[in-house]
């Protein structure tokens, strides 16, 4: 399960992100009001897109033994209306026929990243209060059934 916090503070509108050990920023450009220290949140989308491209072709291409030296992903994102819209450009590099480049362009149309995209996901919004009870409750349910499995039979002895 992929995990990120986003932490804001008092500087419009810089934004500390850790994901695991990492940490990035994000930030909106100058003429929104923000300092640009950091890629804008449709950006960190984009990048998340091309990332997933780019690791989902290589891992395909390696398995396959295909001559593909390097992929390069150029992104757009176009807003308005109740949908937006996303060009992805692949650049593929090596030695690879026309059925190969053809199939890789398929597979960038299936990454894990491109489904989400394309099929949506759920958000569920709750404040942190409530968020921290749900966990300790699944903790606390998580480990009474560890103690005391449904499935075990009762260990009572009759005299």
């Amino acid at each position: 399960m992929a995990r990120a916090k986003a932490t804001i503070g008092p500087i419009d509108y810089a934004v500390a992100i850790t994901a695991r050990q990492h940490r990035m920023s994000a930030d909106e450009t100058p003429n929104l009001g923000g300092q640009d220290t950091g890629p804008a949140p449709y950006e960190l989308l984009l990048a998340s897109l091309g990332a997933c491209t780019g690791i989902t072709l290589r891992m395909y291409a390696k398995r396959k033994a295909w001559d593909l030296k390097a992929c390069a992903v150029d992104l757009h994102y176009e807003g308005g209306g109740e949908r937006g819209k996303i060009e992805r450009i692949l650049t593929l590099t090596g030695e690879l026929s026309d059925e190969q480049r053809a199939r890789l362009a398929d597979i960038a149309e299936r990454t894990p990243v491109t489904l989400t995209l394309k099929a949506g996901a759920d958000i569920h919004t709750q404040l942190a209060g409530d968020a921290q009870k749900a966990h300790l409750d699944e903790e606390l349910d998580e480990a009474l059934e560890e103690s005391f499995p449904a499935s075990d039979p009762p260990a009572v002895s009759r005299p």
